[in-house]
């Protein structure tokens, strides 16, 4: 699978940890940094993912702050993406099966390395499941998202 991964500053050691996992595991992994732990705002972050997804460069993304709320607030700004924060293997599992998530927001401060392997197994192991209660909420979450992008 394509993975767009970012992250902000506090998230920086935790985005190193899971694109060696990744990659080992085959995943392509797209880096879009940030390359250190130098000060970054997170909407930069979170709109690198989201344009890799609207560019069809990336299948899904993962994003890294301290808490996760920031990137997941700033990449639900970008038309296409569904992103939550995730501190559970079933809301990584469930979210991506009935709401169609494609981006997984993960706080550092808030969880260790070993649980965020554990969340993003969930996340990619996951599909959709076109289940026709989850196809009509997903396609109301598509209309309101379409009628705030046209005005």
């Amino acid at each position: 699978m394509r993975i767009a991964l970012a992250a902000d500053h506090a998230g920086f050691e935790m985005k190193q940890d899971l694109a060696e996992v990744l990659r080992a595991q085959g995943h392509e992994v797209q880096d879009l940094g940030t390359h250190s732990t130098a000060a970054v705002d997170y909407p930069d972050c979170a709109e690198s993912v989201a344009r890799a997804l609207h560019e069809h460069r990336a299948d899904r993304g993962i994003i890294v702050c301290g808490s996760g709320a920031g990137v997941s607030i700033a990449a639900n700004k970008f038309p296409g993406v569904r992103a939550a924060v995730c501190h559970d293997c079933y809301s990584a599992r469930q979210a991506v099966e009935h709401d169609d998530m494609n981006v997984l927001c993960l706080g550092a401060r808030v969880i260790g390395a070993a649980v965020a392997r554990d969340l993003v197994e969930a996340f990619l192991g996951a599909a959709f499941s076109r289940e026709d209660r989850h196809e009509r909420r997903l396609n109301k979450i598509l209309a309101i998202e379409r009628r705030f992008t046209r005005s």
